[in-house]
């Protein structure tokens, strides 16, 4: 039992699945015991724990939300003597829902807390579904006042700063962030702010794990007064921490803890993708997965994700020859799957594709191939990758890259078939990074193996979609160096397209790949999902319309708008080259 001097808060960084609130209370359950086995007085778990989260819509499903606080009245029933809890759920409340955190403590529920500042830009859509809570006084337990904001109220001061001047000696922020590359740094310069402000130790727990296209990092911390790091919890696993407080003559503060070191950079792009992976499949009871392996380095670090989430007895590769297919691509795609321990199985194409070639005779007569007879190949290979995820059980991943997607240098209906796309973020020389930082490590927690698991040619040869003789991607598009900061221009940073011209790249180019990025919206809507890595991934922060004949001045300093003359709906192939 705690007193006015201490206490010992666990900290429970964990991984719920959206919708399945009795697992996730069973799992809340045996966190409990185990925390209080080591003598834990209080048990602090993510924003929206007991259903997942986000929940998007279903929050506006009044079955899902009165399931939700039922569940937690009931759990304040079932608790007894013990640990209190601290955990977020969906509240309905009237005719109103709220984003809450509900303290339960000797068999009740000793007080609930709304959330006040509800996101509502890039991924987030809170003030759709949820209705926002007035700003918050702490709450008491055992004689010691907690400021509980949740999440997006420590973004901004004036939460924070009204728990402390109500008399919070401590703030524990349970948290649903999602990954991307800059949100760590981001994260540990808001809270710190916040510590600095009040004066307050701040504990920041965040949940783990994929939800859709969101992946969930964790890397959960604690800051003292000073903003001085008192504990750093792992990144990419669950992890229970307790955390020692003790009350001195300036306040709270959490006693010196772990301190686990987080990874960076391209270590915490591939583990993101490999995370997102593994919970989609797993959530939606996949008994593994499927793939197109060409021999290629997109397919191939796919490969590697793919086995390195679910092992290689789970993964299926599959390579699909025609008659542009190289020697090099059949030895490259066999070697990778050797190298994983993949299972690796060749099916050629050859009688589909020129049966259909065969029954389109009559009507192409007469016309020079060209994309059309490309894209059948591609087709013929997405219909028969999807057969054997049919018949086999497994689901179909797809490996189109973020430079493909931005410029339609895919096949709709062929190539991008497939339920879910860990790469679908990363662009083309991210790819070609991510790959050798593979080779060169073996993951946290990765049920692959060690050492080159992509062989070198591949990282090495010059990338095609072998849909014609001696094709090469860039054929058709500028080298993927230029084509990359073009697209990162565009797209994360919406730069002017005089700026981007400033930058060295001719305005021909630059114009040209701003029409194909415009003219694929269409592809990209009907695109599986995937790994949220950047700040800006296609779908849910970057939403442009499919009919769209807006077109920027080049030669202006400032954005113009123009009318594109002849600018009409894309044909049904539009953009197409694989």
């Amino acid at each position: 039992m705690a007193d006015a001097t201490t206490l010992k808060i666990a900290l429970a960084q964990l991984n719920p699945v959206l919708g399945d609130i009795a697992a996730n209370m069973a799992k809340l359950k045996r966190v409990r015991k185990d925390a209080a086995a080591q003598g834990a007085d209080l048990v602090l778990y993510p924003e929206l724990y007991v259903t997942g989260y986000p929940p998007e819509d279903l929050v506006r499903k009044p079955a899902f939300a009165a399931a939700s606080r039922a569940a937690v009245e009931q759990l304040a029933e079932d608790l007894g003597s013990g640990p209190a809890i601290l955990v977020g759920c969906v509240w309905p409340d009237g005719d109103k829902v709220y984003n809450a955190v509900a303290l339960l403590d000797e068999g009740r529920i000793a007080a609930v807390r709304f959330k006040v500042d509800l996101p509502n830009y890039g991924v987030f859509d809170e003030k759709r579904v949820f209705d926002a809570g007035p700003l918050p006084g702490p709450v008491s337990f055992r004689g010691v006042k907690i400021g509980v904001p949740i999440c997006e109220d420590i973004w901004e001061e004036e939460v924070c700063e009204c728990l402390e001047e109500c008399g919070a000696e401590m703030l524990l922020v349970p948290n649903g962030s999602p990954f991307d590359w800059k949100k760590p740094d981001v994260r540990l310069n808001i809270v710190a702010a916040r510590v600095t402000e009040t004066g307050l130790p701040l504990a920041y727990l965040n949940q783990i794990g994929g939800q859709d296209e969101l992946v969930f990092d964790g890397a959960s911390f604690v800051l003292n007064p000073g903003a001085a790091l008192a504990v750093q919890m792992p990144a990419w696993e669950e992890a229970i921490v307790l955390t020692e407080w003790e009350k001195g003559a300036d306040g709270w503060r959490c006693k010196p803890g772990v301190k686990t070191r987080i990874e960076e950079d391209d270590a915490e792009a591939y583990q993101a993708c490999v995370l997102g992976l593994r919970d989609y499949v797993d959530k939606n009871g996949f008994p593994g997965v499927v793939l197109g392996l060409s021999g290629g380095i997109d397919s191939a670090l796919v490969a590697a994700m793919a086995v390195d989430a679910l092992g290689p007895e789970r993964v299926h590769c599959v390579m699909l020859p025609y008659r542009y297919t190289s020697n090099e691509s059949l030895s490259d795609a066999s070697q990778c799957a050797k190298a994983l321990g993949a299972r690796y199985e060749t099916v050629p194409i050859a009688p589909a594709v020129d049966g259909v070639y065969g029954m389109l005779e009559p009507m192409f007569r007469g016309r020079k191939p060209d994309l059309a007879e490309e894209n059948v190949q591609s087709r013929v290979r997405g219909t028969t990758l999807m057969a054997i995820s049919n018949k086999l059980g497994g689901m179909l991943v797809t490996t189109g890259n973020k430079s493909e997607m931005s410029v339609g240098y895919a096949t709709i209906y062929g190539d991008m078939n497939g339920g879910f796309n860990p790469i679908k973020d990363l662009y083309k020389m991210e790819v070609y990074r991510l790959s050798r930082w593979r080779n060169a490590h073996l993951p946290k927690g990765a049920r692959g193996p060690r050492g080159v698991v992509i062989p070198e040619n591949i990282l090495s040869k010059a990338p095609s979609a072998e849909l014609r003789e001696n094709q090469k991607d860039q054929d058709s598009l500028p080298p993927y160096v230029e084509l990359d900061d073009i697209l990162s221009c565009l797209v994360e940073h919406e730069m002017p397209l005089s700026e981007i011209v400033a930058r060295g790249h001719a305005p021909e180019t630059v114009k040209k790949i701003e029409r194909l990025l415009y003219l694929a919206e269409y592809k990209r809507r009907q695109a599986a999902p995937g790994v949220k890595i950047s700040s800006r991934n296609f779908g849910r922060d970057r939403r442009y319309p499919i009919t769209n004949k807006f077109r920027e001045d080049i030669s202006a300093p400032e954005a113009k708008a123009s009318s594109a003359p002849g600018m009409v709906a894309p044909r049904a192939d539009g953009g197409d080259v694989s």
